[in-house]
């Protein structure tokens, strides 16, 4: 072997390089690596520009029909009617969720319906103290006599969807409802939602998810922003025009034959809710949302558990995509239906466009000088076309969010100048999405992230101080790092080339990488200096 190697080298040696026929071999290409370029470019800004068309057809069938979505007062269930009201088992899955697992299970206690109708089962997969508090609640409330159950898993095989999975194996209701660890239901959810299964077709209803801590620092509000796009906008447009919609993991209320009849809860992605959802539909179940049914919640203050949620969210469903796609291209659906289906189950694929299009922008400032074409050779119509196709691209997702911001919050228009933070902080995750994306269709498997939920509800809450759950150091944010810099170079490339009509979109992108870097390296300081401080106590203990 050695030897073949010595030979190899040798022979390398021989060879003599030209580097006039290299330049000659290199620029006779330059036409094609130069069409190449355009194809990929010209591909991707056409995808951001369907995406971005979306976004304004979801404001379009939210505002055809968006009375759908209110409930109707009239048909909420009264405690009078207790002998005709259906059994209901609220499942709380939780894992290690010390900080917040009593104000959880406090706020399901306090539901307003019968104690004879009402079972409840904390699934629970901590490996901390978390167990013990969970127990010691359960048995408090037991002996007042709820119907309160604590389920205790070693094997953590399926993580939430086992776990779901296992608890509904033994549960009393005819109807399922669950809450994750960090929603607070009001006491009258059951009784709202619960009237509308009444139809027999009906195989989910769905809450709206609000905010306690909205207001807490930047990236709560910038999340905010984001999940009321969905539940105000997305989730309306769908439901009330009769398209397919999901059940988003909590605040929903689940009929326990339809789980059954679409094959229960599955494990092999990071969604299952978004999975079981679509697997229901395919069976023709019908599912309800309203928009005025609200469940509150905590959103994660925190960049690294944000990241690891959005990382869940957007590989989970791409798996979906890559696992049901087929079944429903094939299914005899509506064309209408099925397109939404479709988009709906690939839209994190706006994260890998985004990253393409931001990488492309040096080269695409640079073109006329590594390729001789300028922007003065490409034809008006293309420009004018291309023009159309980014604005549109650019300003669909803006009046999305900022017509979800009009229909919730009577100061709206103020909260518009909060729009640009919004963009920026949803760019600044699209390395780590982009990343989960790639897993997702590359079929990669990787290990289920928790969202830490660390009981944040008001300004004097310090996150520094709650770091019983740290998040290991993500390297993303090295390139994150990397890409704000690169962002940055083109906004001085572009005064170098006098092309500055782009200038605002990759600052507000380079500030989001940057924030999003910076702040996931502070998070990674906080647990080495946590770490520190639990040694240096020990070591004191110890003398």
């Amino acid at each position: 072997m050695i030897q073949n190697i010595c030979l190899i080298a040798k022979l390398g040696f021989q060879i003599e390089f030209d580097p006039q026929k290299a330049l000659e071999k290199l620029t006779s290409m330059l036409p094609i690596i130069t069409a190449l370029f355009v194809l990929i470019y010209t591909t991707d800004i056409f995808l951001l520009f369907l995406f971005g068309l979306h976004s304004l057809l979801m404001v379009y069938l939210y505002r055809k029909n968006h009375k759908y979505c209110i409930s109707d007062p009239e048909r909420n269930y009264t405690l009078e009617q207790e002998a005709s009201l259906p059994h209901v088992t609220v499942q709380l899955p939780i894992f290690n969720e010390y900080y917040v697992v009593d104000r959880l299970i406090d706020s399901v206690i306090a539901l307003d319906y019968p104690k004879s109708k009402l079972e409840i089962q904390i699934l629970d997969d901590s490996t901390d103290e978390t167990v013990e508090k969970a127990l010691q609640i359960a048995e408090f409330y037991r002996a007042k006599g709820f119907d309160i159950v604590h389920l205790h898993r070693k094997d953590r095989t399926g993580h939430k969807a086992g776990a779901l999975e296992k608890g509904m194996e033994v549960a009393k209701g005819e109807f399922i409802a669950i809450f994750d660890a960090d929603f607070i239901p009001d006491p009258d959810f059951l009784l709202k939602s619960l009237p509308y299964f009444e139809d027999r077709e009906i195989g989910m209803v769905q809450a709206r998810w609000g905010h306690i801590n909205q207001n807490y620092n930047m990236l709560t509000k910038a999340q905010g922003y984001g999940i009321d796009g969905h539940f105000m906008i997305e989730q309306v447009a769908r439901n009330s025009n009769h398209l397919w919609m999901n059940f988003n993991g909590t605040a929903g209320i689940w009929r326990k034959e339809t789980i059954i009849d679409a094959g229960g809860w599955e494990h092999d992605t990071l969604t299952e809710d978004f999975d079981l959802s679509y697997r229901a539909e395919l069976k023709g179940w019908k599912f309800r949302y309203f928009k005025d049914i609200v469940c509150k919640a905590e959103i994660p203050a925190m960049i690294s558990a944000y990241k690891s949620q959005q990382f869940r969210w957007c590989k989970g469903s791409i798996q979906t995509g890559v696992k049901l796609l087929p079944r429903i291209w094939k299914h005899n659906l509506p064309w209408q239906v099925k397109g939404e289906a479709i988009i709906h189950l690939i839209n994190y694929s706006v994260a890998p466009l985004m990253v393409i299009n931001i990488l492309f922008t040096a080269p695409l400032l640079l073109m006329e000088f590594w390729s001789g074409w300028g922007i003065k050779d490409i034809p008006i119509t293309i420009l004018f076309v291309t023009a159309t196709f980014l604005s549109i691209g650019s300003i669909g997702p803006i009046v999305f969010y900022a017509y979800s911001q009009r229909e919730i919050y009577p100061d709206w228009k103020s909260r518009l100048s909060f729009l640009p933070v919004m963009i920026m902080i949803g760019t600044g995750v699209s390395i780590v999405n982009t990343r989960a994306w790639l897993e997702a269709v590359l079929g990669i498997k990787s290990g289920f992230k928790r969202t830490p939920k660390l009981r944040i509800e008001n300004s004097s809450d310090s996150l520094k101080d709650r770091q019983k759950y740290p998040i290991p150091f993500d390297a993303n944010s090295i390139l994150e790092l990397a890409m704000a810099i690169y962002c940055f170079f083109c906004v001085y490339l572009s005064f170098l080339v006098d092309k500055p009509f782009i200038i605002g979109f990759l600052f507000i992108y380079g500030m989001g990488f940057l924030f999003v870097s910076l702040n996931t390296i502070k998070e990674s300081l906080w647990k080495l200096q946590g770490a520190f401080e639990k040694e240096k106590e020990a070591v004191s203990e110890i003398a």
